[in-house]
C-alpha cells in the first residue's frame, strides 16, 4: 500500500500527515488492530518521526487509534456499540433524506438520482472496492440533496465520514453486492415515483441490514482473535 502526503503550504505537516493517515484507516487500508509504527510511517511518508507521532495522536483524539500499553498505537477496531451507535444516527438522517426527496425532487433530480444509482452498478461491476464505497457515498449524498434542505446535506456529509469505515467493512463481501444494487434500485423507484412509505421502509431496511452483517463479521473477527 503506498501513502501520499497532499502537500498544501496552509497546513501544518502534521496536518497533513493526519489527513493522509486519517484517509487510509477510513478507506480501510489500514486493518483494525493494525500496529502504527512511528518509524515505518514517517519512512514511507518521507517526514520524520515528530509529525508523524502528532498525527496518531490527533487519530487517537478521534477514536481512529487506541495506544495499548507495552504495544504502542494501532488502529482502533470496529466495536458493536460503536456500529450501533453510528448507524443509529445514520438511520434517522437518511430517512428524512428519502422524505424530502419524495416530495421535493424535481426533472433535474430525477436525472441525477438515475446517474448516482447507475454509477452504483458499474462500480460493483467493476468489483473495485474503493469505486464501490465511493459511489454509495454518492448515491446517498444525491439523496440528500435532493432534500433541498442545505443544513441536512452538510450534518449528513460530515457525519458520513465516520460511518466510511463500516461501508468499507460491508462492500468487502461480494455476496452482498446483489443485495445492494436490488435496495438501491428500489430506493430509487419509490423516490421517483414519490413513494415515501416504500422509500423510508427500504431505506431502513438498507441500513439495517448492514448493521446486522458488519456486527456479524465483527463477532467471527473476536472469535479467532
Amino acid at each position: 500500500m503506498e501513502l501520499k502526503l497532499n502537500m498544501d503550504e496552509y497546513l501544518p505537516l502534521r496536518e497533513v500527515v493526519f489527513e493522509a493517515l486519517r484517509d487510509a484507516i477510513v478507506h480501510g487500508e489500514f486493518e483494525p488492530g493494525e500496529r502504527l509504527l512511528e518509524v515505518a510511517l514517517a519512512k514511507r511518508l518521507g517526514v520524520s518521526r515528530t509529525p508523524v507521532r502528532e498525527a496518531i495522536r490527533m487519530l487517537e483524539l478521534e477514536g481512529l487509534v487506541v495506544m495499548v500499553p507495552r504495544k504502542g498505537a494501532e488502529v482502533a477496531r470496529i466495536t458493536e456499540k460503536d456500529l450501533r451507535d453510528a448507524l443509529e444516527i445514520r438511520l434517522s438522517l437518511e430517512e428524512l433524506a428519502v422524505e424530502l426527496a419524495c416530495k421535493r425532487i424535481d426533472e433535474d433530480g430525477r436525472l441525477r438520482l438515475r446517474e448516482a444509482c447507475e454509477n452504483f452498478r458499474e462500480a460493483v461491476r467493476s468489483g473495485h472496492v474503493p469505486d464501490i464505497v465511493d459511489t454509495d457515498v454518492a448515491f446517498h449524498e444525491t439523496i440528500c440533496e435532493l432534500s433541498n434542505n442545505p443544513r441536512l446535506v452538510s450534518l449528513t456529509k460530515n457525519y458520513g465520514e465516520q460511518v466510511y469505515r463500516y461501508r468499507v467493512e460491508y462492500v468487502r463481501d461480494t455476496g452482498y453486492h446483489g443485495k445492494l444494487l436490488r435496495e438501491h434500485d428500489e430506493i430509487t423507484e419509490a423516490i421517483l415515483l414519490g413513494d415515501v412509505e416504500k422509500a423510508k421502509a427500504v431505506m431502513h431496511q438498507h441500513i439495517y441490514d448492514q448493521e446486522q452483517i458488519v456486527i456479524q463479521n465483527i463477532k467471527q473477527k473476536q472469535d479467532t482473535v
